[in-house]
């Protein structure tokens, strides 16, 4: 098929022209998109209509969106039309939250009543409290954080379409009673997680505190009735969740509109966004890096380890991404950011490693001209190291903040007539029209069947009878 780019049959059109049959084909743009349902128009000669393949979707649009913007080639992201760098230089999480998901800066009034709004959904049900006790003390932070988002669904079964009806989102103030209570009780329940890992009773929330000081209350009080978080730590950590608020269709956003399509409640929508996050790829990431930097060691292992990374033998986190093809605007605010919390934690060690690892990574023409510049990840984890946070609670810290760009998504989801239940079509290659055959006389076909066997298991298995030599 050959596509005819510059003959316009009028402004907004395009012409195909499909070599199989000669035949041509005038389609409408939409903001210079094609539909993909108007290529089914374009059939074979036995009539198959025409796909297009795109299995990590790397250049399929899938909706239309006006929360965040990017341009990968230049480095740019902006949230509602307003640059990151603004944002996290003048505003607070709590506030961009409120204009990622009502579209606009709130007033003074709109504010208070926002920032009230929250604060008076942080408390959490003492079944929820309980079910997080009931995790083993070494169950990692994201799989607590995932499942206990999913119980929440069935503490507010009013909230729950497969029971009450799939047009109780339709009802904003219905659907924004759902938002108050998942920026609430993200911090409460992630701070839940983090006390029982190491052994701590649960501190109720304060609504007296600001949206990132409560969240450091419930993780660090113990006794002292001094207690305040230090307003360096509180700045840092509220501009990193600036960051990570929203970053359009990444993996995580996508799975959220992909459960929302079905029609199923929001806190699985979300324990879904939470699960997509907690993956190496994607919200892991920065977890990865900080375990990448702990391998290194020193700054005189850095050549060898880009020579592992060039012969495919190790992977270079926080290098390179999907859409960025520049500098990640966010990893530049975050390597400012981090002068700030040393002046006030002390050096991070690894920081130098990283810093020496960029400069060796930026200059090698291996990564240059594979365009692999620093993300936000590379920075982040040792920042949240020095801040004190173990490793494991990194992605935790990025799923408390992305809740809000989720939020935005699947409210705008909802209000979206073009969105449908997301079915994709696949390229299937297997076998056809095959006749059942009964057990006794198929032949074995090569499959892999063993499994990794604990040492229990091994230790049983050679105590059978069986095993054992006469």
């Amino acid at each position: 098929i050959s596509l005819i780019k510059n003959q316009l049959t009028s402004k907004g059109d395009i012409t195909i022209t499909d070599n199989r049959n000669g035949k041509t084909y005038d389609f409408k743009l939409k903001n210079g998109l094609v539909k993909a349902s108007d290529l089914a128009s374009l059939k074979d000669s036995k009539g198959n209509p025409m796909r297009s393949y795109d299995p990590a979707y790397m250049n399929t649009v899938n909706c239309t969106s006006s929360i965040s913007y990017i341009d990968g080639e230049k480095g740019v992201l902006e949230y509602r039309g307003i640059p990151i760098e603004q944002l996290a230089a003048k505003s607070s999480f709590i506030e961009v939250a409120y204009l990622l998901i009502f579209g606009s800066l709130p007033s003074p009034n709109q504010m208070k009543k926002f920032n009230g709004k929250v604060n008076n959904h942080t408390y959490i049900h003492t079944d929820l409290q309980n079910i997080i006790k009931s995790f083993r003390y070494d169950a990692h932070p994201m799989g607590m954080l995932c499942s206990s988002i999913t119980a929440l669904s069935t503490l507010h079964p009013e909230a729950n379409p497969s029971l009450q009806g799939d047009k109780i989102y339709k009802n904003r103030h219905f659907l924004n009673k759902q938002i108050y209570r998942i920026l609430g009780t993200m911090p409460t329940i992630a701070a839940y997680c983090y006390r029982h890992r190491i052994g701590k009773p649960f501190n109720q929330p304060r609504n007296d505190l600001g949206f990132v000081e409560n969240f450091l209350y419930m993780l660090d009080y113990l006794n002292d009735s001094s207690f305040n978080s230090h307003p360096v730590l509180v700045k840092a950590l509220d501009i990193l969740f600036i960051l990570h608020a929203e970053h359009e269709l990444n993996c995580s956003t996508s799975a959220v509109r992909h459960l929302a399509s079905s029609g199923v409640d929001i806190y699985s929508c979300i324990a879904g966004g939470v699960s997509a996050l907690y993956g190496p790829k994607h919200g892991g990431a920065n977890e990865a890096v900080l375990r990448m930097l702990e391998e290194i060691k020193t700054k005189e292992n850095i050549p060898a380890y880009i020579k592992a990374v060039k012969e495919k033998q190790k992977v270079l986190f926080g290098f390179g991404h999907r859409v960025y093809k520049s500098y990640d605007p966010r990893a530049k605010i975050v390597k400012n950011l981090s002068d700030e919390v040393f002046s006030v934690f002390g050096k991070e060690p690894l920081i130098e490693l990283a810093v020496e690892l960029e400069k060796i990574a930026l200059t090698d023409e291996y990564f240059i001209s594979k365009k692999l510049y620093p993300n936000v990840d590379f920075y982040t984890g040792v920042i949240y190291k020095a801040m004190g946070f173990p490793t494991d609670m990194f992605p935790v810290l990025f799923s408390i903040p992305r809740a809000a760009g989720w939020l935005a998504h699947w409210a705008e989801f909802n209000n979206d007539s073009e969105n449908k239940i997301v079915r994709p079509r696949q390229n299937y290659v297997g076998l056809r029209q095959q006749n059942y055959q009964d057990i006794s006389s198929r032949k074995e076909e090569s499959s892999t069947l063993d499994a990794v066997e604990s040492s229990f298991y091994n230790r049983r298995r050679i105590s059978l009878p069986k095993y054992q030599k006469n």
